[in-house]
């Protein structure tokens, strides 16, 4: 199929779809460092910036779109579907109305499922409906191929086929996280919380973000089976979101802060989660009816759901069904890093630490301890040059 990319990013969704077969013939992406990124790594593809500047697209038969999430994540504005970056989404009904093309892909945070009764959903479903489209959208966790933990919805609107028969085609459970020995295993968490939660994962990495509200980069905290606490190089990071190391690179071509390549890989689209898509629109399974179950489309969305019908008799079902398309082979996070990482440094180890201190948290065993052991071999690192030069 030929792809137009909408708010592109660094081509996540693109590239995932290019490996399954798919060419890109267009981009629309405004901010300057995701554009130079997609101009080394697509050099072929025009991109034609600014979405809201795009009278039309090249010929194309998908339309893809990470269109803006800040007002609708739960770390963002949560402004809503309305919202100044979160409503440029109506760029990508005009569009889909120049063009006509049979296939629409949209990705965006589970947040919107449930964000003002789910009025970002119900905006979606409705607009496409109006069309003629049939429609899905399945929340997919990444960690089904990589370690990250990472939930996002993917709408599929569709004219020519069932877009079930592709989101709903394969399942599997999930497996069951059994907390273990801390020293078996990798754990991720982030080290900027420690109050109300940790963003624990067991041989995984919590969901990779853009940085704070002021651009400044949080990556998650890493425990090493070793008992250190690093958070992860910038290519390993590019790496957890399925590109390779070094793929944001170009974006320093416009500026030497390296936090723009953590706010390109926080916001980007995983790539292998992408690429089975991408080869479910080529050869389209089975959807299993006997997961639908009813939903009357009010109020907070389910995690998966369906459109049956087109026009005056079209029906909702909600599909019960897991976020793990498969259980993709994959090395445990301790050996998938290959680069050594940051260790989180005195102070972001000792503000979290007083933090776990007054949480009321269930902490994993030994957790806090391990934590401390980090805290002191940092100090003793920080006191090592002073005893030195005395």
């Amino acid at each position: 199929m030929r792809i137009a990319g909408l708010f592109a990013g660094i081509g996540g969704l693109e590239r995932g779809l290019a490996e399954a077969g798919h060419e890109a013939r267009a981009f629309a992406e405004v901010w300057a460092p995701a554009a130079a990124v997609l101009a080394r790594r697509f050099a072929d593809v025009p991109n034609l910036g600014d979405v809201r500047e795009v009278a039309a697209l090249p010929a194309h038969d998908l339309l893809t779109a990470g269109f803006p999430c800040q007002d609708l994540s739960q770390a963002g504005r949560t402004a809503g579907i309305g919202g100044a970056k979160s409503g440029l989404v109506d760029h990508v009904f005009r569009l889909t109305d120049a063009g006509r093309p049979a296939h629409v892909l949209l990705e965006n945070v589970s947040f919107m499922l449930s964000l003002d009764r789910g009025a970002a959903m119900a905006r979606l479903v409705a607009a496409f409906e109006e069309r003629g489209y049939r429609w899905a959208y399945r929340i997919v966790d990444t960690q089904a191929f990589l370690p990250q933990r990472r939930r996002r919805v993917f709408f599929l609107a569709s004219r020519s086929l069932d877009p079930a028969e592709v989101l709903f085609a394969d399942a599997v459970e999930p497996p069951a996280e059994r907390p273990g020995d801390l020293a078996g295993r990798a754990h991720g968490f982030y080290w900027t919380e420690g109050i109300r939660g940790l963003g624990w994962g067991i041989d995984c990495i919590p969901t990779l973000k853009n940085g704070s509200t002021i651009g400044i980069p949080s990556p998650p905290a890493i425990l090493r089976p070793d008992g250190t606490v690093v958070t992860p190089d910038i290519r390993d990071a590019e790496r957890l979101q399925g590109f390779p190391a070094d793929w944001t690179a170009p974006a320093t071509a416009t500026s030497p802060a390296a936090r723009l390549r953590w706010t390109l890989v926080g916001n980007a689209v995983s790539v292998p989660v992408a690429a089975w898509i991408g080869a479910r629109l080529e050869r389209p399974g089975a959807h299993d009816a006997t997961r639908d179950r009813p939903f009357d489309g009010d109020g907070r969305w389910p995690p998966a759901a369906r459109s049956i019908g087109t026009g005056a008799a079209v029906r909702r079902v909600a599909v019960e069904i897991s976020q793990w398309p498969g259980h993709h082979p994959r090395a445990p996070l301790d050996a998938f890093l290959e680069h050594p990482g940051k260790p989180l440094s005195l102070r972001a180890t000792s503000g979290f630490l007083e933090r776990l201190g007054r949480t009321r948290l269930r902490l994993p065993p030994g957790f806090a301890d391990r934590i401390a052991d980090h805290l002191a071999r940092m100090r003793g690192l920080a006191e090592a040059p002073a005893a030195a030069a005395e």
